[in-house]
């Protein structure tokens, strides 16, 4: 996405591909594979679904600062090896540097994910020395 102004770095590979963004809004489309098998059954991991839910949440915000201060999350039904999940997150409230994030992730029209995201927006980047 070139209107993406965080996260510019990540491996889509591993925490979806961004299919829409809009100002308080995007959409991430998780293509699971192989490599993100947690068992020999084909169960994905819940910490790929929990990537690409945050990346969601931070692409909905979409500031160049912008991190992850807190999450509830639920995972509501297993996902496995070769399934395509969908993850929409919208901004639901401002206050000041913080920000909330819902996020619900689905397959195949059903909700296997939702969560809620504190993102918070510092001034610089969390890791540039004073």
């Amino acid at each position: 996405m070139d209107n993406a102004r965080t996260h510019t770095r990540i491996d889509k590979r591993l925490s979806g591909f961004p299919e829409e963004l809009k100002d308080g809004f995007a959409v991430v489309r998780l293509k699971t594979t192989e490599v993100m098998s947690a068992d020999e059954q084909g169960l994905v991991h819940g910490g790929f679904l929990f990537s690409s839910a945050d990346y969601a949440a931070m692409l909905a915000v979409n500031e160049p600062t912008v991190v992850l201060a807190k999450a509830e999350v639920k995972f509501l039904k297993p996902v496995r090896i070769g399934d395509e999940v969908v993850f929409t997150a919208r901004v639901e409230k401002r206050e000041g540097k913080k920000i909330i994030v819902n996020v619900v992730g689905e397959k195949n029209g059903s909700a296997v994910f939702e969560g809620e995201f504190l993102c918070v927006v510092p001034e610089r980047h969390v890791l540039e020395k004073v």
